[in-house]
């Protein structure tokens, strides 16, 4: 396998996507509603916190891919990996506790979020330097 820890992270974020579109489907089918959501800041909270990895997940794991197959080293990937999947699960978790409101688990998750792709951006490019200068 080229990417394998790349790859355990991506089954990972996997799982916890289909685990929270799991959760919005539940409101769904509980307020007979197929697209958006209504007065219930629980259903709104799960529709944003299922959106909002979605929105974010893509970027980190194509970076932490072309940095593993650029060779990144592979402990840093892990690292930064493992910082990426924490922060979703405190987002998910900080969006599901605060109904969608100010959560110190939800701010934590995105602060972490956008430093673990901040992180291996610079990871990436600065590999890249390295390898071609």
């Amino acid at each position: 396998m080229i990417t394998p820890m790349s790859a355990v992270f991506a089954s990972v974020i996997a799982v916890l996507m289909v685990f929270l579109a799991y959760r919005v489907s539940t409101f769904r089918l509980k307020y007979r509603q197929g697209l958006g959501h209504n007065e219930d800041p629980d259903f709104e909270a799960a529709v944003r916190a299922h959106g909002n990895l979605v929105e974010y997940a893509p970027l980190a794991l194509i970076l932490l891919v072309v940095g593993e197959l650029n060779g990144v080293n592979i402990k840093t990937v892990y690292w930064v990996g493992l910082v990426f999947v924490v922060s979703r699960l405190l987002h998910a978790w900080g969006m599901t506790q605060g109904r969608g409101g100010p959560h110190k688990a939800r701010l934590v998750g995105t602060l972490l979020s956008w430093l673990s792709i901040l992180v291996m951006a610079v990871l990436v490019v600065w590999n890249v330097i390295r390898v071609n200068l």
